[in-house]
């Protein structure tokens, strides 16, 4: 059983690359970047040999450790990733449950990232060539990491799938996933400062040798210095994580057989929401849409998440105060922007648009008027926190007409960019973060021409209150609030008109392109 499940595995992998040459492509590409990755780890490991030992040591506790890590947490935020062999598939099969571990532990090493872990583990014995008992130990270290990996990472996945299979769960946790890649400068600033201030990498690595992270890896240098209790306490670690992540997983595969667990969402039904409180208008229709995707599709909410994380992390960055002014305005045109593919987050779902018919005009002002709205009170509230935090009052009128003027000037411009151009997006309940396949040029071509765009429609607000800001002008302050709101007004009227003319048009071809995305 165990054989037959490593074949199914197989078996699945290469039915996946029949079905489409993208899946190919990619398969070509990840496997060249796996070769790469382990190409470099092979040669760090022979290049460690002539490092000193101390330093030799830490870099592969601190290193590995991150392996290990990785390996745990990142199939909780990225859904769907190598679930081709689900534990929820074998439910209706009386499949023994030793074999099934053995099996899907096993198959889990196949694929790229398990090849490559695997063989960049066993490598790690070339680092102490020079010691040949360390190199056993090192081997004995690997093949342990090895499996905490794939043991720790099943185990982790299948305990809380309860909690990471509810899609509010998954919408908020990858809607987080996000916050620690922003502030990644600033996070690894505070490490290396802390490491510093606690002697450098070599304390990381004793703290981290002594976790079932680091365990494994720590093998090794305990038999070279001599450590045999050092040595044998990390390898009681090491084999106690497996058997703690052993007895978890089987726990959790026993619950997840008998109990498994539905990927749906809440289906209760809470009334009509906004269609109840909104005017029974073909714009107000298409609002109210509009405000339940704002409040309950993570791809919308990822602009909302970002917004609060600007100014925190422009305050980080320059202590002083005075950068965090631009978060205003950065905030305003990051929501506004955030419809610029709203067409493509429809779907085939856009076919009630058309079926009512429903006039393209209507179509972007209902969509308008909730990320406007939405816009408009958040960029004021980051303006004022601004302003309060770096003490500048006499900016606030020229913030608030740069915000303004931004807002309403990419709300037109994505009301354009959304009707004209759509590709294939991440659907509702994914991971938000993904890429589909074909998107990447009509994305790419769109989003710069768009920024361009909105770039040379609102350089004459922006100019305004950079120069009322640096100068402390009232004067320049209320002209870019002047120009900011007519300017924007004139933007978003003609990109509404723009973009309605476009759908009324162009309605029936765009539903075509994306039903074939699906």
């Amino acid at each position: 059983m165990v054989a037959h499940l490593v074949r199914l595995k197989l078996t699945l992998l290469r039915n996946g690359l029949r079905r489409s040459v993208w899946q190919v492509l990619g398969l070509v590409l990840g496997a060249l970047y796996g070769l790469s990755v382990l190409v470099g780890a092979v040669a760090g490991a022979i290049a460690l040999g002539w490092v000193e030992a101390e330093l030799r040591a830490d870099l592969l506790v601190v290193v590995g450790s991150l392996v290990v890590l990785g390996w745990w947490v990142v199939p909780l935020v990225a859904f769907g990733v190598d679930s081709t062999l689900d534990p929820r598939r074998f439910v209706t099969f009386g499949v023994p449950r030793r074999d099934l571990l053995v099996g899907l532990t096993l198959a889990g090493l196949i694929g790229i990232p398990g090849v490559v872990t695997t063989l960049s583990a066993l490598a790690t014995p070339l680092s102490w060539w020079r010691e040949p008992l360390a190199a056993v130990a090192a081997l004995v270290g690997a093949v342990l990491a090895v499996l905490a990996c794939t043991l720790g990472s099943r185990a982790t996945t299948t305990v809380l799938a309860p909690v990471i299979g509810r899609r509010r769960v998954r919408e908020v946790v990858a809607t987080l996933a996000i916050l620690p890649f922003i502030f990644l400068g600033p996070i690894l600033n505070g490490v290396a400062a802390g490491a510093s201030g606690l002697g450098g990498l070599g304390a990381v690595a004793r703290v981290l040798s002594w976790t079932p992270l680091g365990a494994p890896w720590a093998l090794a240098p305990a038999v070279a210095r001599g450590d045999w209790a050092g040595a044998g306490l990390r390898l009681l670690i090491a084999l106690a994580t497996l058997v703690v992540a052993v007895r978890a997983w089987s726990w959790a595969l026993d619950r997840t057989l008998t109990e498994p667990v539905s990927a749906g969402g809440d289906s209760r039904a809470r009334g009509l929401g906004w269609f109840g409180r909104l005017p029974a208008t073909p714009t107000g229709a298409v609002a109210a849409r509009a405000a339940t995707y704002w409040l309950r599709d993570p791809r919308y909410a990822i602009a909302v998440a970002i917004v609060p994380v600007v100014p925190l992390l422009l305050a980080i960055s320059a202590p002083e105060g005075a950068l965090v002014l631009i978060a205003g305005p950065v905030a305003a045109f990051t929501v506004g922007w955030s419809i610029s593919a709203d067409v493509a987050y429809d779907g085939t779902a856009y076919c009630t648009h058309l079926a009512s018919p429903l006039r393209g005009v209507a179509d972007r002002w209902g969509r308008v008027v909730v990320a406007g709205s939405l816009g408009l009170v958040m960029s004021l509230v980051v303006v004022l926190g601004t302003v309060w935090y770096a003490d500048r009052w006499d900016a606030l009128v020229a913030l608030v007409g740069a915000s303004v003027g931004l807002l309403l000037t990419s709300l037109g411009g994505a009301s354009v960019v959304s009707a004209a151009v759509v590709y294939p997006v991440q659907q509702p309940g994914e991971n938000p973060f993904g890429t589909k396949q074909g998107a990447g040029t009509a994305a790419f071509t769109s989003q710069m021409v768009g920024f361009m765009a909105i770039g040379a429609l609102g350089t004459p607000t922006a100019l305004l209150a950079l120069f009322a800001v640096v100068q402390g002008s009232a004067a320049l302050g209320w002209a870019a609030l002047g120009v900011g709101v007519l300017l924007g007004a004139l933007v978003l009227v003609g990109g509404v008109r723009l973009g309605g003319s476009v759908l009324d048009r162009r309605g029936p071809d765009l539903l075509q392109k994306m039903r074939a995305f699906a």
